[in-house]
């Protein structure tokens, strides 16, 4: 006996994910992102077929073993936007935009084969005056499939609420750290960073050359093209709305699709490559504002600004220096446009990112 086809009917909503608007957080809930993934060579080549990154370890593996990796290392922003996307259909599909990141710290290095997953507690809980929006602050923290932490941090998002009239919880703020100490700063065990050629990079500049204060124009440019952005937001399963779904944004107060906030963080750190040549890996993001929107068609200048230059506790080989990258739309930086006298920022800056990264020193 066979069973008989049911009469067909309209599909059921529930089995779909909605997203999560504002009212659905609570704060200390923890959130495990579904799809685990596993990273390959493939996806380190595409990253930098978008972007043109040119830092030695992710492009050569010769230069990477020969300092203690194990192979040459994803770059540490494919890193962040995997761990990223894996958070937004429980966090920010509904977003009305990503507003900042805080006390991000990079762990083991990642390599193609890994497998990364992503789990996030709601921190914090804010409603917007208008009553219709609401941010939420996560705490995300990737892990490989050993367990091993390969980075955590804070961000914070604008999310739309289900019904503005429904009631709000208590605002909850979380502590914001103004940069990650140099002591918590994770180091790849067994990675050597003396003997460090500068060949490799075609800069002759080590940590000892840099100055607090000194201002670095990256002079060049690139123009965001739509498919790139969209290709990018696709390799990094990142799904929100605001990039993806042009109907859905024809009647948003642009009109259009925004660039992905990671894209132009990727885009700056490519740039500084002309001037930080030496910046060999991320070890901290201190904070970062998406100030203005990015469109396709825009084209992106960067300069950054030496904060800080900080001895790493033990070692010799190596320091950091925290820099605040600021990046531009069709507006070069050497005038270093940022914020003007009623602290307001510039137009025509779409990115202010603080960071930390780990340069060679002299023998």
């Amino acid at each position: 006996m066979t069973d008989t086809p049911s009469t067909p009917t309209k599909s059921n909503p529930t089995k779909s994910n909605p997203g999560r608007f504002f009212e659905d957080f609570r704060p200390g809930e923890e959130i495990v992102h579904a799809t685990p993934r596993t990273v390959t060579e493939g996806d380190a080549a595409l990253y930098t077929a978008l972007y043109g990154s040119r830092f030695p370890f992710e492009s050569a593996a010769t230069a990477a073993l020969d300092h203690g990796f194990e192979d040459a290392p994803l770059d540490d922003l494919l890193v962040f936007h995997i761990a990223f996307g894996k958070t937004v259909p429980d966090v920010s599909l509904n977003a009305v935009a990503n507003l900042g990141y805080a006390g991000g710290r990079f762990g083991v290095p990642v390599y193609a084969g890994d497998t990364l997953s992503t789990v996030s507690r709601v921190v914090g809980l804010k409603e917007n005056s208008n009553r219709k929006t609401g941010v939420v602050y996560v705490h995300s923290a990737a892990t490989n499939q050993r367990g091993e932490p390969v980075l955590d941090y804070i961000r914070w998002v604008m999310v739309h609420k289900r019904d503005p009239e429904s009631p709000a919880p208590e605002p909850l703020l979380p502590h914001l750290p103004e940069a990650v100490d140099a002591a918590d700063l994770r180091l790849p065990e067994g990675v050597s960073f003396a003997g460090f050629d500068t060949a490799l990079t075609g800069s002759p500049h080590l940590w000892e050359d840099y100055q607090p204060g000194e201002r670095i124009d990256h002079v060049d440019g690139m123009t965001v093209e739509e498919a790139e952005h969209m290709l990018a937001t696709r390799l990094y399963q990142n799904t929100a709305r605001v990039h993806f779904n042009q109907l859905a944004q024809q009647d948003s107060r642009f009109g259009r699709r925004l660039i992905y906030g990671g894209h132009v963080i990727s885009l700056a750190r490519a740039l500084s490559f002309n001037g930080l040549g030496n910046a060999v890996r991320l070890a901290a993001i201190n904070a970062g504002s998406h100030t203005n929107p990015l469109f396709a068609g825009d084209t992106v200048f960067a300069w950054s600004e030496v904060v800080e230059r900080l001895e790493v506790p033990g070692r010799r080989d190596v320091g950091a220096l925290r820099l605040k990258t600021v990046a531009t739309r069709n507006q070069p930086a050497d005038a270093f446009p940022e914020k003007d006298e009623n602290g307001k920022w510039a137009s025509e800056v779409i990115l202010s990112f603080d960071y930390t990264v780990l340069m060679p020193r002299r023998a």
